[in-house]
């Protein structure tokens, strides 16, 4: 088998399995600051009750994304050793300071926040909180999706000796995705903390009509939950989708299955790309006339470049970019129905007893990390064929002195491994999720 392929494999096993636990570290993380600074500065009992409820799951997760991140970081020395030399002066400082933050502030404050509760002053315990919060979603984020926005709009750099050397390293890590890539990620991962509150909260609710725990938990996932879905559509999705436009071109009309450059462009919300006898063509497609351009430009008679504009050997894969897209789209039009219609219900006074609305929120938990993922494949398959747009293709980045064997063997061991922490995971979190913490006790 192909060497190539098979490193391509490995890693998006690799990254697709460490990025279920950074999205849900980071939106626990926010949801949980806010919840914690009610329990202690306004004395709220239940308040209280949660943050020891979420604050476990949140450590549980938290360890998982460490021990499933440290993977990561040998694979570019072992199967992608062309592509780390081409990218060393670049990535070095992004990645330091990354490893800075999520190694030693965040891991520091985590034992803190962890094993200091009822040891510690309250506030002393909700500053960790928040240093650990900052540190994951504010920092450690960012660098990485700065280092990662790189590779798709490159700047700040020069070519020399075959290899990209830094200039500017403002540039470098504010290239032209970078922000909005991050405010885009970052928001989801929001929504993920905020669907994680309303599935557990719409849990204790189903067993237990009277739960405070389940009420409190539920009504700050669905009215945070919908702030965040909207604000994933308008402004963040759409700032991003203008970007891409922009400065990828051929990963924008892949995505949004534009095969011919044309005025008035119409968002295809449905269609089954594929390869015809001459050129790719959508069946079975639903579009809207004049939409995508007003997406990519602001103007529904905007000139939009279609695929067949560039070359063919720098098309994207038609198939998995298209697909991904549109369901993430569609997950994200799901979020702000559902979101929506529970925070209709919470204003009626009906919630709480709406039976099937709690059981599919419960059910949607998965979903916002299922958008991620869809989000991830998006990106980084429609940057193809290059690791790093239009300085290096993905095929003369992997290492040429490891063979498909050895690939295999690791893809295997790491595969099972991978599986046992899921299950050791998924048990725990499931687990927590279910317990009720008692009242606290204040002894005088």
């Amino acid at each position: 088998m192909d060497p190539v392929f098979l490193a391509r494999l490995q890693f998006a096993m690799t990254i697709c399995f460490h990025f279920i636990f950074p999205p849900i570290t980071i939106g626990l993380g926010f949801m949980l600051c806010i919840v914690e600074w009610l329990g202690w500065r306004g004395n709220d009992e239940v308040c209280q009750r949660i943050g020891r409820l979420f604050g476990r799951l949140f450590a549980i997760n938290f360890s998982a994304g460490i021990a499933s991140g440290i993977v990561m970081l040998f694979q570019f020395g072992t199967n992608w050793a062309t592509y780390s030399r081409f990218v060393a002066n670049v990535f070095g400082a992004p990645l330091a300071a990354e490893g800075f933050f999520a190694f030693f502030l965040e891991s520091t404050f985590m034992g803190l926040y962890v094993f200091g509760r009822d040891r510690v002053s309250k506030g002393v315990h909700w500053l960790s909180l928040l240093i650990v919060t900052a540190g994951a979603g504010t920092l450690s984020a960012f660098f990485i999706i700065a280092a990662n926005s790189w590779q798709q709009t490159p700047a700040g750099y020069v070519l020399r000796d075959g290899h990209a050397e830094l200039t500017n390293i403002y540039e470098a890590i504010f290239n032209p995705s970078t922000l909005p890539r991050y405010f885009h990620v970052i928001t989801a991962c929001l929504i993920t903390g905020a669907f994680v509150f309303a599935a557990v909260g719409a849990w204790h609710v189903l067993k237990d009509r009277s739960s405070l725990l389940g009420q409190k938990a539920l009504r700050f996932g669905v009215v945070l939950g919908l702030i965040f879905a909207v604000l994933e559509a308008v402004p963040f999705g759409h700032i991003h989708a203008e970007q891409v436009a922009r400065t990828q071109p051929e990963k924008f009309a892949a995505i949004e299955g534009l095969y011919t450059s044309q005025t008035r462009a119409p968002l295809t919300l449905f269609g089954i790309p594929c390869m015809g006898r001459h050129s790719p063509e959508l069946k079975a497609k639903i579009e809207i006339p004049g939409l995508l351009s007003y997406l990519a430009c602001d103007n529904v008679d905007a000139y939009v470049r279609g695929l067949q504009e560039f070359p063919r050997e720098d098309w994207p894969p038609l198939f998995l970019p298209f697909m991904s897209y549109h369901l993430m789209v569609a997950l994200g039009m799901f979020f702000i129905l559902i979101m929506a219609y529970a925070a209709y219900r919470l204003l009626r006074g009906r919630l709480y007893d709406d039976r099937l609305l709690l059981k599919a929120l419960v059910w949607s938990v998965s979903l916002p990390i299922i958008a991620i993922e869809l989000g991830w494949i998006t990106a980084e398959v429609g940057r193809q064929p290059w690791v790093v747009y239009k300085l290096l293709r993905t095929a003369d980045a992997a290492s040429p002195a490891v063979s498909s064997g050895e690939i295999i063997f690791s893809l295997v061991l790491f595969g099972t491994i991978y599986l046992a922490l899921f299950r050791a995971w998924l048990f725990l979190m499931t687990g927590k999720a279910k317990e009720e913490p008692l009242p606290v006790v204040h002894q005088d």
